[in-house]
């Protein structure tokens, strides 16, 4: 794989790839940036690259044996039923202690393929307490020949230890150029307009962008973006919005207008002035714990549309500041 396949974090995949080449490798490693910039994509072809042997083909991170993944579990078995089936599903909150002490033990033994092996966590942010604390005993000692990517989209909220036992990988917010070639590459039927927009719409990530584009979602990003400048104490604009969403809408697509909710509040950041930075970093933490808990609760779609216009409302630009003189 070449840097060309991570299109804006070039630099990034240079660094990993010398380091896998380099004799002495640093065992832990935080690939760090905004959700949205493919840090788990990343960690997985980076994980193959790490176990690949001499003159052998790339492996498949996800049927290699040496390629540890730990993610959120589905809730419950119905849930599990569900994934099986290649179902949307929910899944728990938390990356659970149990996980982490089932991976250490499977570290007891030599890689199984080759020399080396992975441990890839996605998200480090949503591990449990006692998960930390186990794998802070593991990144303390870890066993020859392992590694440990932990995707973060916080560095912050992992411990000072643990970022201490890690070299910080880190992703930048993609240029306008660069988020082009990433929708002419993945949404190919998109047109100039709608590339247009989704990049305008983006803020940088192109988890957004792409979600935009695969979406159609440029009647719901103005919509947001009116409700940002003039409020909405009518309650009309939400209902626009609930309607451009659907009344059913599949979770993706919801998934997908939580995050462009969440772009939209953190471009207007900026610009605004500090009387109005107060509220909009507000609504954009409860729209980051709503996004956290959408995957692990089945919310109506109806109710979830109404939450995000209302933060959306409640980060408003002041009418006196909003009409013109």
């Amino acid at each position: 794989m070449s840097a060309q396949a991570f299109i804006g974090q070039e630099a990034a995949w240079r660094e990993w790839m010398d380091a896998v080449a380099s004799e002495r490798m640093h065992h832990g490693w935080l690939l760090a940036g905004a959700k949205g910039l493919g840090k788990g994509k990343f960690a997985l072809a980076a994980a193959a690259e790490l176990v690949r042997e001499q003159g052998a083909a790339l492996p498949d991170p996800a049927t290699h044996p040496d390629i540890h993944v730990l993610t959120h579990l589905p809730a419950n078995d119905d849930e599990a039923k569900k994934k099986a089936e290649g179902k949307p599903y929910q899944t728990k909150r938390n990356i659970t202690v149990d996980q982490i002490r089932g991976m250490i033990r499977r570290l007891s033994t030599k890689p199984t393929m080759g020399s080396r092996r992975a441990v890839v966590i996605d998200p480090a942010d949503d591990m449990e307490k006692g998960a930390v604390n186990a794998l802070l005993k593991v990144l303390e000692e870890p066993p020859a020949g392992t590694y440990f990517l932990l995707v973060t989209h916080q560095p912050g909220r992992l411990l000072p230890t643990i970022r201490s036992r890690c070299r910080v990988l880190r992703f930048a917010s993609l240029s306008a150029k660069d988020l082009d070639a990433v929708i002419r590459r993945d949404v190919p039927d998109a047109d100039a307009a709608l590339r247009d927009a989704a990049i305008g719409a983006a803020h940088g990530s192109p988890g957004v962008a792409l979600s935009f584009a695969e979406h159609g979602l440029t009647e719901v990003h103005a919509l947001m973006r009116n409700i940002l400048a003039n409020g909405d104490p009518e309650f009309r604009l939400r209902g626009a919005l609930a309607e451009a969403l659907g009344a059913r809408p599949p979770r993706d697509r919801q998934f997908a207008i939580l995050e462009l909710a969440r772009a939209a509040l953190a471009a207007e950041l900026p610009q605004a002035p500090s009387a109005r930075q107060a509220a909009l970093i507000e609504a954009h933490v409860s729209l980051t714990r709503l996004a956290a808990q959408a995957p692990t609760y089945n919310f109506d779609a109806g109710l979830l549309i109404l939450e995000i216009g209302g933060l959306l409302a409640s980060a408003a630009m002041p009418r006196d500041a909003a009409r013109p003189n």
